[in-house]
């Protein structure tokens, strides 16, 4: 192989997969409360309101099995008024990720009874992926919560990869 085949070669992948690779690495996780996580004695719409929440972005809801849940309103109405009968969703795992996949606004509460009329309860509101945007110092960063989000990307174009070098 000449030079100037492995510097094509080269020039292949940084033009096709490293754009692919870019536009994951751009979303947030955010996680819910901080490192408090989704519970009642954190301010929730505080918290909320202090980042910057863009589509493609993920909530992480991290509380205790059993003891929370996260419901997803359907209406600012239904938010105020703590009505968990017209949710849209509901999970219980005691880590959650929702993804946020359109700008606009979502109304998220704790279905345990009585938890959202005490103040466990948040509005997020998204913007478009290439507002500015302040990354949560909460969010996991590390080494750690970066490979296991980014694997399958690897994965689907490592084959290609190899055979494109092979050929």
């Amino acid at each position: 192989m000449s030079l100037m085949e492995g510097m094509c070669k080269i020039f292949f992948v940084l033009v096709i997969v490293l754009p692919l690779i870019a536009k994951q690495v751009s979303a947030t996780q955010h996680v819910v409360g901080g490192s408090q996580g989704w519970e009642e004695s954190v301010d929730l719409n505080s918290w909320a309101s202090a980042q910057t929440f863009k589509v493609g972005d993920q909530l992480v809801f991290k509380y205790s099995s059993g003891l929370h849940s996260v419901v997803e309103l359907g209406s600012e109405t239904a938010y105020k008024n703590c009505d968990l009968g017209t949710s849209l969703d509901s999970k219980n795992t005691g880590k959650d990720v929702v993804k946020l996949n359109k700008v606009g606004t979502r109304y998220f509460a704790c279905g345990t009874l009585g938890h959202c009329d005490q103040g466990m309860k948040m509005k997020v509101t998204t913007v478009a992926g290439n507002a500015p945007s302040t990354p949560a110092s909460d969010s996991d960063t590390s080494a750690a919560a970066f490979f296991p989000r980014y694997f399958p990307t690897f994965l689907l174009f490592s084959p290609l990869l190899i055979l494109y070098f092979l050929l």
